[in-house]
């Protein structure tokens, strides 16, 4: 319902853009939407959600695929780009509380009440701060989710992205909103990406008006702290950014799984560029795996480099121990 919910909203504004233009939905279902009793991070596999709808974008049967940008690997399989990543809703992630808990926060619950997310990231976070509490696996759809949650007694509260509560007419059941100080969010959390075949011209073009310029500088800098360091869901990798005044912040962080290590660190640099005309044939310009000509390329490069240099420093203070241990944690477990 929430994939659907979001590939209407795409839709609607390609066709306030384009009036003329015929726009047909065909829905599909994922690897990722039929494994629903294994832990995301356990089943290993990158394009979870993705691969069956890049198998029909390469046999021509669909021109655009819309996901949810943090379902994306930052490496795209040769002929496929990122042709627009639209304006991003609250990337925070979001405390949905039992009807008996209405009107507490995480730090007011019982000890030893059970929380539920199917994310490391949120989990090993979430576990250093409130280690009062158990943190348990939930998976299946937004729906799935907040039924286990209310007709059970089993999760005292679950964990979900703030956006998609939003985007499912929800926004009434966050009880509380996580700030970055409690959680850092997900490489690309609430922003929707439209993936194309890269030398269809035509398709990037239409869609590339979808592009919004402060999302778009401010993923590829998630996107390339994350591809720098080999993150994927089975590691805990968070992030957050703000761009303001021409200047682009990012902070990001890898942890050990019960929280107990990690490192963090902050980085900025000037994304104040103007949009030149670029000389040339430039359909091959992706940014990790984003093609987005309306926005200044030395921005996006900026970016990009932001992401590698705070990976980079990281990883000189010893991230890559904590993520291989946290990955054989996982895979162990």
């Amino acid at each position: 319902q929430l994939a659907r919910i979001q590939t209407d909203s795409v839709v609607e504004m390609l066709r306030e853009l384009y009036p003329d233009l015929c726009f047909e939905i065909v829905a599909m279902s994922t690897t990722g939407d039929k494994i629903l009793d294994t832990a995301l991070s356990k089943i290993g596999e990158k394009s979870l959600f993705t691969k069956e709808l890049e198998n029909a974008l390469e046999r021509n049967e669909v021109d655009l695929v819309v996901h949810s940008l943090k379902d994306l690997p930052t490496s795209l399989p040769p002929g496929f780009t990122i042709g627009a990543v639209c304006k991003r809703e609250n990337p925070l992630d979001a405390v949905v509380f039992h009807p008996k808990n209405c009107g507490k926060t995480l730090s007011l619950l019982p000890e030893k009440s059970v929380v539920g997310t199917s994310s490391l990231r949120r989990a090993a976070q979430l576990k250093k701060k409130f280690p009062q509490l158990e943190f348990r696996d939930i998976r299946g759809n937004l729906n799935t989710r907040l039924k286990k949650l209310d007709e059970k007694e089993d999760f005292s509260a679950i964990i979900l992205a703030a956006a998609g509560l939003k985007r499912m007419g929800w926004e009434n059941r966050i009880g509380q909103l996580l700030s970055p100080e409690d959680c850092l969010y997900a490489v690309g959390q609430g922003a929707l990406a439209v993936e194309v075949r890269a030398k269809d011209q035509e398709v990037l073009d239409m869609v590339s008006a979808l592009h919004d310029g402060e999302t778009v500088l401010r993923c590829i800098a998630e996107r390339a702290f994350m591809k720098r360091l080999e993150g994927g869901c089975s590691v805990p990798v968070a992030v957050n950014t703000v761009l303001k005044d021409g200047q682009l912040y990012l902070t990001g962080a890898v942890y050990s799984l019960d929280g107990s290590d990690s490192l963090k660190e902050t980085m900025q640099t000037s994304v104040n560029y103007p949009q030149q005309d670029e000389d040339g044939p430039s359909d091959d310009v992706q940014h990790v795996g984003i093609t987005a000509k309306n926005v200044p390329g030395q921005a996006q490069e900026a970016a990009e480099n932001l992401g590698v240099e705070l990976a980079c420093l990281l990883l000189s203070k010893g991230a890559k121990h904590i993520l291989s241990v946290a990955r054989q944690l996982n895979d162990a477990c």
